[in-house]
């Protein structure tokens, strides 16, 4: 003879318990590297990265980020005037946001696609690391110049950082050769 208590006990625990065994998994046990990837857009957005490194196109509202662009940084055919680099604790940017001028020189927003030749392609998420740590393009070449704010970067934890580095790589690689950054004389160093 079946008890109808232990029937109904065993059809209420066994349907929700299948289920939570066979499916309805979390994000982080379906796909780490998607959740990962999906910090790091978080990160990006959250951290205005497009803000200087996407370039802009006019829209129906005025000027807005070209995200057929993405973070590919300063366009490689636009040519700009010679600043007018007065002395003094200044900068200035062009009206597209992905260059700017100051004490420094001329420094432009650096493509942040994953393109081999133009972008991020070769790097490695340790070189990545240690940029965004000692403010070294590569970590290991010239100075990150202005506005670029590394030191921001450099209080992320690993982790995050690391999923920052994710994401760029996720992202279409745009062939975008950006210009050598210029000292105030206008003569190229910086290498």
């Amino acid at each position: 003879m079946k008890h109808p208590t232990r029937t109904l006990f065993f059809a209420l625990t066994a349907i929700p318990l299948s289920l939570l065994l066979l499916g309805g998994k979390s994000d982080k046990t379906q796909d780490p590297k998607r959740t990962v990837v999906k910090r790091g857009e978080y990160l990006v957005r959250y951290g205005g990265c497009n803000d200087c490194h996407t370039p802009l196109k006019f829209g129906p509202n005025g000027p807005e980020p070209d995200m057929s662009r993405q973070l590919s940084g300063h366009p490689e055919n636009t040519k700009l005037p010679p600043p007018d680099l007065k002395p003094g604790p200044w900068f200035a940017a062009t009206a597209g946001m992905t260059a700017w001028t100051g004490p420094w020189g001329i420094s432009y927003a650096a493509n942040l696609t994953p393109d081999t030749n133009t972008g991020m392609g070769i790097w490695t998420e340790d070189m990545f690391l240690k940029a965004m740590r000692t403010g070294k393009h590569m970590g290991a070449g010239r100075e990150i110049l202005p506005p670029m704010p590394w030191q921001s970067l450099a209080s992320l934890n690993d982790d995050d950082l690391k999923a920052v580095f994710a994401y760029l790589k996720s992202i279409p690689a745009i062939k975008n050769r950006v210009p050598d950054p210029l000292p105030p004389t206008g003569k190229p160093a910086f290498e």
